[in-house]
């Protein structure tokens, strides 16, 4: 318990300091510059000399914590770094707008430029430092790994540098946890990597007990639950689950929205549809392409995209995943358009036409997406709501996330529809835009569920030892 207090308490006062630090520069560029340029305006209303400040605090606060800038010992040094720097940007930006609306007229934008130099500068510091005072207070925790059809995660844990924050000391199956839940004794940290629902209650009871913390890879229907209903029903507490079905206001608002959004970037990025579509056309191709998808309850529509392969990709009639940098179907300009995600700009006429919303699923083809359903038949459950542009699954995984993955986080998405949640995925998607990692490829030939080794919840409706060998890799 004392670990704990200290812990949390050293964490609270490293994001304070985080946030004073980086506001630094915000103030030293406002009171020594653009404060100065409307000094007519603060002597009438004194106040507004402190608002911006704080309106920057609170604005860098919220979309830091959109950002997860403040994961000291889950996130990388690049990844905190990046991700504290958006944060700041996108604060100042909006503060400079407020600027120049007060003082009526646009003000030079080098001091804010400073500013952000000044916040990379001490951002950077301020990661190098916590980072070092976390892992010196704060060694591994002793991990076990329990796995039942799903394994490797020991390995992810590694490649994505979770080693300092746990240090794995045995991989078990669950027959052997089972048979002797005293060998969690003396352990910090379990994690259950798909276990069935019964032996994974089982052990996170004993945890529980003992005062050993979890970490649980859910499972499909875990994630449905997220969405029950708490009821009373016969003085007994109930859980009610139900397709999904969200409110009216939420449906009209969210229609209304898409309609909005896409509209003014229409108009905005029109530029960009024209510069785009030139270059395309040089390469004596039609500019568009369209492709079958699925949407809500399986409808089928016509998604349209910036043409970015060859003509004949796709000559022999068998739908595939793009491998990344190395398919050499990808034109030039298509290589171009894909790393900055402007072949997905065309979308927009989907979102206005009512095909597609701004936040969804991803479509999948027809063709693909019945492979994926041959081996995982829960894989069309995403399709309970209407497809969109972005989604829970595009921010928080990457564009080779295994088909199981995403549809994880579909449905978790999909268990609590909301205004707010919308909103945060798409700001959160901001943060993937420059992110590499969020393009990879499908490995070559990866098309099946099965391929992707995402048989672990198939395990709960069949005994067939095959289904559950499925790894991470």
């Amino acid at each position: 318990m004392k670990r704990n207090w200290t812990h949390d308490i050293g964490l609270r006062i490293l994001k304070l300091i985080n946030i004073l630090v980086i506001t630094c520069p915000f103030e030293l560029c406002w009171h020594f510059y653009y404060a100065t340029r409307a000094d007519a305006l603060f002597s009438q209303n004194p106040k507004i000399y402190l608002l911006l400040p704080v309106l920057f605090i609170i604005l860098y606060v919220i979309f830091g914590r959109i950002y997860n800038a403040f994961l000291i010992s889950y996130y990388r040094l690049f990844e905190m770094v990046y991700s504290q720097m958006l944060a700041a940007c996108i604060s100042d930006g909006i503060v400079y707008f407020m600027i120049c609306i007060l003082c009526k007229h646009f003000q030079p934008i080098w001091p804010g430029l400073l500013a952000i130099a000044g916040q990379f500068v001490f951002s950077t510091v301020w990661s190098l430092c916590s980072r070092k005072w976390y892992f010196r207070h704060f060694p591994p925790k002793k991990t076990y790994v329990i796995y039942d059809t799903r394994s490797g995660i020991e390995e992810m844990m590694e490649s994505y540098g979770l080693s300092k924050k746990y240090a794995v000391d045995k991989v078990i199956p669950v027959s052997d946890v089972l048979s002797d839940l005293q060998m969690l004794d003396d352990v910090e940290e379990v994690f259950l990597s798909g276990i069935h629902s019964h032996d994974r209650n089982t052990i996170i009871k004993y945890c529980i007990d003992k005062g050993i913390e979890a970490l649980v890879l859910p499972r499909i229907g875990d994630a449905i639950m997220l969405g029950a209903k708490r009821m009373h029903i016969m003085h007994l507490p109930v859980l009610q689950v139900y397709r999904y079905n969200p409110k009216p206001e939420y449906v009209f608002t969210k229609r209304f929205f898409d309609i909005v959004l896409s509209s003014v970037a229409l108009l905005i990025l029109w530029p960009v549809f024209l510069v785009t579509a030139i270059l395309i056309k040089k390469d004596g191709g039609p500019v568009f392409y369209k492709q079958e998808r699925l949407t809500k309850d399986g409808k089928v529509f016509r998604l349209i995209k910036f043409r970015s392969m060859r003509v004949d990709a796709e000559k022999d009639g068998i739908a595939r995943l793009s491998t990344g940098e190395n398919d050499d179907r990808i034109t030039p300009v298509g290589r171009v358009i894909r790393k900055l995600r402007i072949d997905e700009l065309p979308q927009l006429f989907n979102i206005i036409k009512g095909d597609l919303s701004v936040v969804g699923p991803r479509p999948e083809r027809p063709s693909i997406a019945e492979q994926y359903e041959q081996e995982m038949p829960d894989f069309r459950l995403r399709l309970q709501c209407k497809a969109g542009l972005t989604g829970y699954a595009q921010v928080h995984g990457k564009y080779n996330t295994t088909p199981y993955d995403k549809l994880m986080m579909d449905l978790m998405y999909i268990a609590n529809p909301g205004f707010l949640q919308d909103l945060r995925i798409i700001i959160a998607t901001i943060k993937i835009l420059f992110l590499p990692e969020s393009t990879e490829g499908i490995k070559e030939g990866q098309v099946t569920a099965m391929e992707t080794g995402n048989t672990a919840d198939a395990a709960d409706e069949s005994d067939n030892e095959e289904d559950r060998k499925s790894t991470v890799a």
